[in-house]
């Protein structure tokens, strides 16, 4: 019993220390982006260059491209996937983008060199794209005569519009720029630029609450939730509520909660933005960088958004809270087990089943690139971790290729939006060409003698 209640409080502190960190300024920015994107963007934008008849010199390289600039974890690109899916990319571009934006973004290559070495980041880069290619290739192949079907739906759903309007172009590119200004780490957006102190004395022993009942360890890659995350997770709360009476009916016309919705929604993301730290004075708030760069992107959404007709905004919003309900609740299933998963794991089983170059090591590094799913970056330093424990670097590069894209809730999502059996294929393909990535670095590491620092 109490092994239970542990591995229960595990899965309940990790769905809190996500909600309250991560959900934010990536996936809520995503959510509108995707709805956007189906509602917005005509058929003919997203086929010419991913389409399923697009040759494929153009629509792979161009998916991989995309791709590379979006700096998101395996989550927040589901709902982005799901747009572009939706809007008429064919399947084999479309898993290509899936695959290759959370593992080989720009910023996740760049941290990777900078803290496991150079030789990483250029078998990442490099082994992501070519097999980023290669599964979405297979995927086309396998699910021919479903993307006929898919492509000829699409066309019936879409076929009126032919052309994007400045103002979807500007919708687009200002939430685009929000999600940019939202997760990008730079110095300009996390610097404080004025903090003051709001004397509440309760804040310091509402912290060490918050960490008593949400226990983790940094070293390993984990979070607590802080006072600023609790009253985040309030915030979503408060969100998920309003937006059942705001958006459910939004096709039929906007009403006060719709508005209330979207007024929650701006200040959460605000807040988020805010550095909120609790000490024996009180909450510290600081203002970044980031907050001015959040609310100008706002201004520049509602700017654009205004230029909308009704009919166009109304669906965007339609399609952004039907992703929500599609997505949103198999995340939190997925995250509340990955928890439960991660208590039950001992890193000391690491050095035993993944200190070499094998196949169980491999498959070992690939498991625990599902169940021990960390956020965007994050899997970096706990790859560092990893190897000091004694993973070899072959399995270590199968667990970078699969902890980005393999999570259980990203897994649950991509079933909900392309079907099980198509969601089980990607798996596999992805576990498979993961362990393959392991075994070429690792025999190569060895060969060489690389000495990995």
């Amino acid at each position: 019993m109490e092994t239970f209640i542990r591995v229960i409080e595990s899965g309940a502190g990790n769905l809190a220390a996500y909600l309250a960190a991560h959900v934010l300024l990536c996936l809520l920015p995503a959510f509108f982006i995707a709805g956007a994107m189906v509602a917005l963007i005509p058929k003919a934008s997203i086929t010419r260059w991913l389409g399923r008849h697009t040759p494929r010199y153009i629509s792979y390289p161009a998916a991989a491209a995309a791709g590379s600039l979006i700096a998101v974890c395996s989550c927040t690109i589901v709902p982005l996937f799901a747009g572009v899916y939706r809007k008429g990319a064919g399947i084999g571009p479309a898993m290509t983008f899936l695959f290759f934006a959370p593992a080989g973004n720009i910023l996740a290559l760049a941290y990777t060199g900078s803290v496991l070495g150079p030789e990483f980041a250029a078998a990442r880069f490099l082994l992501c794209l070519l097999f980023g290619i290669g599964i979405g290739m297979i995927m086309a192949m396998l699910f021919y005569k479903d993307d006929a079907q898919h492509d000829a739906n699409t066309d019936a759903m879409f076929a009126e519009k032919a052309v994007i309007g400045a103002a979807a172009t500007g919708v687009l590119l200002s939430l685009v720029t929000l999600l940019i200004a939202g997760t990008l780490k730079v110095s300009v957006l996390s610097a404080v630029l004025f903090q003051f102190t709001l004397p509440l004395s309760f804040a310091d022993a509402w912290q060490a609450q918050l960490f008593a009942w949400v226990p983790f360890d940094a070293s390993k890659g984990e979070e607590g939730v802080s006072v600023q995350g609790s009253m985040l997770i309030a915030l979503l709360f408060a969100i998920g509520i309003t937006a059942w009476k705001g958006m459910e009916n939004i096709i039929e016309g906007a009403n006060r909660w719709t508005w209330l919705t979207l007024a929650l929604t701006a200040l959460t993301l605000l807040f988020a933005t805010l550095s909120v730290k609790a000490d024996s004075s009180g909450l510290v708030i600081g203002l970044t960088g980031r907050v001015l760069a959040e609310a100008a992107s706002m201004l520049a959404v509602i700017y654009f958004a205004r230029q909308l007709t009704a009919e166009d905004w109304q669906a965007w919003l339609w399609e952004a809270w039907r992703f929500v309900k599609q997505i949103f609740l198999l995340l939190v299933a997925g995250v509340f087990v990955v928890g439960m998963a991660r208590a039950i794991i001992q890193p000391a089983w690491i050095e035993a089943l993944a200190g070499q170059n094998n196949l169980q090591g491999n498959l070992t590094a690939v498991f625990f690139g599902v169940f021990m799913y960390f956020p965007t970056l994050v899997e970096v330093p706990v790859a560092k971790m990893f190897l000091e424990l004694g993973m070899h670097p072959g399995p270590l590069l199968a667990y970078l290729m699969a902890d980005p894209e393999l999570s259980l809730q990203s897994i649950l999502m991509i079933s909900a939006v392309i079907g099980r059996r198509k969601a089980l294929s990607y798996v596999g393909l992805v576990a498979v060409f993961s362990v393959v990535a392991g075994l070429l670095f690792g025999s190569w590491v060895d060969n060489v003698g690389v000495v990995i620092q």
